[in-house]
């Protein structure tokens, strides 16, 4: 592990919710980074994005759009993963998801590249032994089987995940808005039985139908990954990252279907692909740093609802 920032150290962070003297036990959600973007097909930056993120969020108050105190959620910032390779920080990236997921801890991964959700997911994986269900939130499906030869590239993420003891087939993954198709993927999709809402059908159908046919899929599930691409979101909203794509969801229309999602049993999610390099504005990382205190929002609500400690 690299050693935490100043301002970890300092409790300012996350809106001054960061507790760095909790163990896993004791925390509400989990949080850490891989700042690795050794996995992209285009332009890098991505690495970036966990520092980018939270120097950010030493300014904002603990409360949501939907004007809810956060101030009782008790996060736990284990840093970012560190190694001289890939091999040695996706090992980190996965026994962290791992002990998160026994812990019984929502856990939030920040990327890095798409490619760092893999060791999550191979975490998630060791960690239950039921299948499990992965929402893809993207504007790629990233069911390449390699990219330059790299079996491990960012776009390869769920191709390696249909190969995970507890992702049984292909339906257990429900895609959502895509926007972008490679020829292999095409020739994949076609011959297999998959959940895909394009960004064109959540704009013409709305996000309530989009919702409705998620969970009625989902549902069965008892855990689910939920994995979020920032360029899953028009590069209008959020134009620091490797790969935009014209076409995509709106701000409102992203925030509004995770709100939907996490009345699912979602155990973890990623934010990946943020690149602040490629956005002199910074206007990906700020999107960035809202969806992942919205969806602490949503976990902390479903946790009263449900008789929790929050």
């Amino acid at each position: 592990m690299k050693k935490v920032n100043e301002m970890i150290q300092e409790k300012t962070i996350w809106a001054g919710l960061n507790r760095p003297g909790l163990s896993i036990d004791e925390a509400d959600v989990v949080v850490f980074g891989i700042p690795y973007d050794g996995g992209v097909s285009f332009r890098s930056g991505a690495s970036e994005g966990p520092r980018a993120i939270r120097e950010i969020t030493y300014t904002i108050p603990p409360t949501t759009e939907r004007w809810e105190d956060l101030s009782s959620l008790q996060i736990l910032d284990l840093g970012d993963v560190s190694g001289v390779n890939r091999e040695e920080l996706f090992q980190q990236a996965e026994e962290m998801a791992y002990a998160a997921v026994k812990s019984g801890k929502l856990f939030t991964m920040i990327g890095g590249d798409h490619s760092t959700t893999i060791p999550v997911m191979r975490g998630v994986d060791r960690a239950i032994d039921k299948p499990f269900g992965i929402i893809h939130i993207d504007a790629h499906f990233d069911l390449c089987h390699e990219m330059g030869g790299d079996l491990l590239s960012h776009g390869s993420t769920e191709r390696r995940a249909l190969e995970l003891t507890n992702v049984p087939d292909t339906k257990s993954i429900f895609f959502v808005g895509i926007r972008s198709v490679e020829s292999e993927e095409l020739e994949f999709i076609e011959q297999h039985d998959m959940n895909i809402i394009k960004s064109m059908d959540v704009r013409h159908n709305g996000v309530a139908s989009t919702l409705e046919a998620i969970k009625a899929e989902m549902s069965r599930f008892e855990n689910i990954y939920l994995t979020v691409d920032i360029d899953s979101l028009d590069p209008a909203y959020a134009p620091g990252t490797g790969t935009p794509q014209f076409g995509g969801l709106d701000s409102r229309e992203l925030l509004d279907l995770l709100y939907g999602i996490f009345e699912l049993p979602i155990i973890g999610f990623d934010v990946v692909e943020v690149s602040p390099k490629l956005d002199e504005s910074s206007i990906a990382v700020f999107a960035a740093r809202k969806i992942l205190t919205e969806c602490w929002g949503h976990h902390l609500r479903k946790g009263k609802q449900i008789g929790g400690k929050y």
